[in-house]
């Protein structure tokens, strides 16, 4: 098990060993659900949601370096 800490903003860090094992990085889409009791964190991909890849073909004007830097901190 691995413990992380929630900050002020509601930030938190995915330890090291969970991001390598889930394969996670910079860059990737993660989605969150509530189920019970327990948060669950999964990655999306590409093909697991048809919604995400449609959206992605009309939010290009979102991806250039100086809109990820001022989106960054929200």
């Amino acid at each position: 098990m691995e413990f992380s800490r929630i900050t002020a903003r509601g930030q938190t860090t995915i330890p090291k060993r969970i991001r390598e094992a889930a394969n996670l990085r910079e860059g990737d889409v993660i989605a969150f659900d509530l189920r019970g009791d327990h948060l669950v964190l999964t990655k999306v991909t590409r093909d697991s949601d048809g919604y995400l890849e449609g959206l992605s073909g009309v939010m290009n004007e979102w991806s250039e370096p100086e809109d990820e830097a001022a989106w960054r901190d929200l």
